[in-house]
């Protein structure tokens, strides 16, 4: 009779319910720790463990610095050209766009953080390993003149590994045509915060980067000119441990601040407001 027989349940067993895809696990380059992805995108890609801040796109330090939807970018229309008919230069131009995107190695605009208008620079590493050339140079030319036009205060997030080599003394010039620029905003008084991630070497540390009222860097972030060995083999000296990271130079009075990802946002528009003499934004 059916009252006395006992239908089995098919369940799915809590082995098999609770297993999570391969690809869904990220791993920290820092500690080794091993996270579901969605945790460390909550974290701004920052190790929950031990800190480690991993490399981030562009767009993504633009979405964190800027009030939502106020980004307009700018001059997106220029683009690098082989003009000195470098071998495989168009080959890698033409790669690095359909890997980062058309607006080369920076993406500049303006935007408001805070309600505070702000002219925005973010480097892009993913293009080339953010080397500047000459796109790169004049794009933030342009944005520091438009901010000593509009006596609005310049934003820079740096992340580059220098010149861009298949340009030649092209993109070395690029050097003194942004620094002239930055030097004209220190003559008019306009505020210029430099935002150093990692890595932030060469042409780039050795100009525009550096030259900020307030150097702010990222915990970690590589920050120099010519890597380790070219430095030991120029000097013949031994090298100590970690010289070039955002604490060794914040020691020595290089930059300024180190500060979390998640605190550039709330630290630069406090620094701004005290730069522009404004007061301080009230916390509901």
């Amino acid at each position: 009779m059916a009252w006395f027989r006992k239908e089995r349940k098919h369940s799915r067993s809590s082995r098999e319910r609770l297993e999570i895809p391969a690809d869904a696990w990220e791993k920290c380059a820092g500690c080794g720790h091993v996270g579901i992805r969605g945790q460390f995108d909550r974290n701004l890609q920052v190790c929950p463990e031990c800190g480690h801040h991993r490399r981030i796109s562009a767009g993504q330090y633009i979405e964190i610095l800027t009030d939502p939807g106020s980004f307009t970018e700018l001059y997106a229309d220029l683009r690098s050209e082989d003009v000195l008919g470098f071998e495989g230069y168009a080959d890698r131009i033409a790669i690095a766009q359909r890997k980062a995107g058309p607006q080369d190695a920076v993406i500049t605009g303006f935007a408001r953080m805070t309600e505070i208008e702000i002219d925005l620079a973010v480097m892009q590493f993913a293009f080339m390993g953010g080397s500047m050339g000459s796109v790169v140079g004049e794009k933030i030319a342009r944005l520091a003149r438009r901010s000593l036009e509009e006596h609005v205060p310049l934003v820079i997030v740096s992340t580059s590994g220098g010149a861009r080599m298949q340009e030649g003394v092209l993109s070395l010039m690029q050097m003194a045509k942004t620094s002239v620029m930055i030097a004209r905003l220190h003559e008019q008084g306009i505020p210029f915060i430099s935002i150093l991630t990692d890595p932030t070497t060469g042409g780039v540390s050795a100009s525009f980067a550096m030259q900020g009222d307030v150097n702010i860097a990222e915990p970690g972030a590589v920050i120099g000119f010519a890597g380790p060995r070219v430095i030991k083999q120029t000097i013949g000296q031994d090298l100590p441990d970690g010289f070039q990271t955002a604490e060794f130079l914040l020691e020595r009075g290089m930059v300024d601040i180190v500060v979390p990802r998640s605190e550039l946002a709330a630290t630069t528009a406090r620094l701004l407001r005290m730069m522009l003499r404004r007061e301080p934004q009230t916390v509901d």
